[in-house]
């Protein structure tokens, strides 16, 4: 390997290392901030919600056995939070809005450093390296590092929060696509056979839509109290952390307790200008026609 290629990488994972440790410090940090304001909070899985729980919900990056890599573990709750608290929050999203950028430049550049940096990156911390001999974790779950704290900018009358069962998303796949999919699952296969003629049978320039149904989530709709410059009074945000609300006085806005767990139907109606068909066309790739 060429020198001008090395400096890069070492470049790019001392940048990430020293990302990593300003987050846990201005987490830290955070926390104190916000056990000092007397600030209160409410965690939706637990009795209590004090400056442990905070820790525990914002320091989980790691992952647990057999849990899935594209599934992130949520910890939902409310922290009422001053000016200060605010600010040292707004600190920590900015840290990993920039570790965001910088995994995305490793992973376009060297992605062969990925796994060095899944079990390097936690024992570099002492404390950290502690908690991974204790648990038997040993690999950091980058999308957990750099999910952003909710926070609401502004203060807010009452949250509403409500399970949200119903996401997907949809990628485009061309007829040649979707072929070279099925293929690659197993071409000798009576159902897939069946799937292939059945492509064969559409037009070669027909656009399809393969669906990924997303985990549920948990989403909060926020009411402020006064209109935000831009005149909106509500807001609705995804909440995977613990959603900080400015509060002056450490006390948290109303708010409900949804059900425990999510619905096991479809809650929202469909839309009548729905454009994919109900059935799947090829249902080994969750592949439909548009209407």
């Amino acid at each position: 390997m060429t020198q001008g290629v090395q400096r890069p990488e070492y470049r790019l994972l001392a940048e990430l290392e020293a990302n990593f440790d300003r987050q846990l410090e201005q987490t830290e940090a955070l926390v104190a901030a916000w056990a000092a304001s007397g600030g209160t909070a409410w965690s939706f899985e637990h009795a209590t919600a004090d400056a442990a729980w905070l820790r525990r919900c914002l320091l989980d990056v790691w992952y647990q056995d057999g849990q899935d890599g594209r599934a992130t573990r949520s910890h939902v709750g409310l922290v009422a939070a001053d000016e200060g608290v605010m600010e040292a929050a707004g600190e920590v999203n900015a840290t990993k809005q920039a570790f965001a950028a910088l995994l995305a430049e490793i992973r376009r550049e060297v992605p062969s450093l990925i796994p060095e940096i899944k079990a390097v990156l936690p024992f570099r911390h002492p404390a950290l390296h502690d908690h991974l001999r204790g648990t038997g974790l040993a690999r950091l779950h980058l999308k957990q590092c750099w999910r952003m704290i909710p926070v609401a900018e502004a203060p807010v009358a009452r949250v509403r929060l409500a399970w949200y069962s119903s996401g997907r998303s949809i990628k485009r796949l061309t007829v040649r696509e979707a072929e070279q999919k099925l293929l690659a699952l197993d071409s000798d296969a009576p159902h897939i056979h069946i799937q292939l003629r059945r492509l064969a049978g559409i037009p070669d320039g027909e656009p399809l839509a393969q669906v990924q149904t997303q985990a549920p989530l948990m989403r909060a709709n926020l009411f402020y109290r006064e209109p935000l410059e831009d005149g909106r009074s509500r807001r609705a945000m995804n909440v995977a952390l613990p959603l900080f609300v400015p509060s002056p006085d450490g006390r948290l806005p109303d708010h409900n307790c949804p059900p425990a767990t999510p619905p096991t139907e479809r809650t929202r109606a469909r839309r009548r200008d729905e454009r994919l068909e109900n059935e799947a066309f090829l249902p080994s790739l969750r592949v439909y026609r548009y209407r």
